[in-house]
């Protein structure tokens, strides 16, 4: 098992509601799957902003992005390999 965390990152903006709904999901796996994940408001960087204005919520690792607009479970779960604490099944979390 890894020492290290998988490294997150969710590109938002304020007042979406995609962008939060994909948050409260993250937040409601990390206990079991131990993933750190950083918030960036794509609206705070003219640059973030033109690559992701009409894409929010992106979730990526690194360079790679995961998903976008909804939280793809089996695509976070492929991020993981070996790495997840417990067994997923179903909900993920058991």
């Amino acid at each position: 098992m890894n020492a290290e965390p998988l490294r997150l990152t969710l590109y938002y903006r304020e007042g979406c509601h995609l962008c939060q709904t994909m948050l409260q999901a993250l937040r409601g796996l990390q206990p079991c799957l131990r993933f750190e994940l950083a918030l960036v408001d794509i609206d705070g960087d003219p640059d973030l902003q033109k690559r992701y204005d009409e894409w929010v919520p992106v979730l990526s690792e690194g360079e790679t992005e995961i998903c976008h607009y909804h939280l793809d479970e089996a695509a976070l779960v492929g991020r993981f390999g070996r790495r997840a604490a417990a067994p997923l099944q179903g909900s993920l979390c058991l």
